[in-house]
């Protein structure tokens, strides 16, 4: 039954806006359980090893549940992906994905997207599942429809992440999702001390997305944060 606290009750005193709760030993073991919760098949290893090789920084594995629960929440059909990387997130995001639906991934480098399509093929996806496009996210995006996609997904250069989210804003059908990788930049951007240009524009984009009008977001504590937020 649920009732107010009384007198006796212990009370929890409520955390002052805009300070972080102390991360303690037990809360790092749950989030370590949680990151390694859903299983990743050999095709996503092999992907990963390959980004590994190739000095790229994959989304975690519990970053990619969460992809996958995100695609599969809209129904996705159409996902647009900024930042291929060897396929690692695109895997999540077509696992995720209704069986017809089409991912389609800009990256500046198309060896990086050579390694995504073999993973994408070990996975048992179709061709015609992935379009893959070359080019800097900012020349790419304004070619892709208005209204067209189901979901965004960024993860490329953090310094462009504003620039991503007003071009996501025009993508996305009402009700879909933008999501943005990397957002705690290890831990900077809660830092107090000086930071880089990098981490100075992932505290712009917060601010931007918790403030839009447009927007329902929520940040969720998976591999380096990722923060979401729905279209109205």
């Amino acid at each position: 039954m649920c009732g107010f606290p009384t007198p006796t009750d212990t009370v929890t005193p409520r955390q002052p806006r805009g300070q972080e709760r102390v991360i303690t030993g037990n809360r790092q073991t749950s989030w370590a359980f949680a990151d390694a919760y859903v299983a990743e098949d050999e095709a996503l290893h092999w992907a990963r090893e390959r980004a590994l090789e190739a000095g790229l920084r994959s989304v975690s594995p519990g970053t990619g549940s969460a992809l996958r629960l995100l695609a599969a929440s809209v129904d996705a059909k159409a996902v647009a992906e900024i930042g291929t990387g060897c396929g690692v997130s695109g895997i999540h995001l077509l696992h995720g994905m209704r069986a017809d639906g089409v991912l389609t991934t800009v990256d500046l480098e198309p060896e990086h997207q050579q390694f995504a399509r073999q993973a994408f093929r070990a996975c048992g996806f179709a061709s015609n599942r992935a379009r893959f496009i070359p080019g800097r996210a900012l020349d790419v995006l304004p070619r892709l429809a208005d209204a067209g996609y189901d979901l965004v997904f960024c993860d490329g250069d953090r310094l462009e992440y504003v620039d991503y989210l007003a071009e996501s804003l025009r993508l996305l059908r009402p009700g879909g999702l933008v999501v943005f990788e990397g957002v705690f930049a290890d831990g900077r951007t809660v830092d107090s001390g000086p930071q880089p240009p990098e981490v100075l524009r992932l505290r712009e984009l917060l601010r931007t997305v918790r403030e839009s009008q447009e927007l329902v977001p929520s940040l969720l504590p998976v591999g380096d944060g990722l923060l979401c937020a729905a279209k109205r």
